[in-house]
C-alpha cells in the first residue's frame, strides 16, 4: 500500500492545459533566487490545488505552496477605438527544500 502512494502521478492533457508557460523575467528570477520558487503563467480558471497537481505531475517534484495573482489586461488605444488586452493569472510555486526546476536548460 505504501508503494502505491509513493508513486508519482503521470501528467495528463489537463495538466498541460493548466500550465501555460513559465514566466522568465528579471522579477521572477529575483523571486526564485533561492532556487526553490518558480513562476508560471496559468489558466485563469484553474485553482491552487489544480496548479499544485499539475506541477507535481509534469516536473516530478514536490510542491509545498502555491501563491496566485490575477492581472487585468492593459488598455490599448488605436485612434478613437479603445480596447483591452487579455488578462492572465500567474502562479508562484514553492518547491520542497533541495528540489528545483531548470526551465532554461539548453538555451
Amino acid at each position: 500500500m505504501a508503494k502505491a502512494k509513493e508513486q508519482k502521478r503521470k501528467a495528463t492533457t489537463k495538466d498541460y492545459q493548466v500550465l501555460l508557460a513559465p514566466v522568465i523575467t528579471e522579477k521572477s528570477s529575483i523571486v526564485g533566487g533561492a532556487g526553490n520558487r518558480v513562476v508560471f503563467r496559468v489558466d485563469p480558471r484553474s485553482s491552487k490545488p489544480e496548479i499544485k497537481k499539475a506541477v507535481e505531475a509534469v516536473f516530478n517534484v514536490d510542491v509545498t505552496r502555491v501563491n496566485t495573482a490575477r492581472y487585468m489586461g492593459k488598455l490599448k488605444r488605436v485612434t478613437r477605438d479603445v480596447g483591452r488586452q487579455k488578462g492572465y493569472k500567474k502562479a508562484i510555486v514553492t518547491l520542497k527544500e533541495g528540489q528545483s526546476i531548470d526551465l532554461i536548460e539548453g538555451l
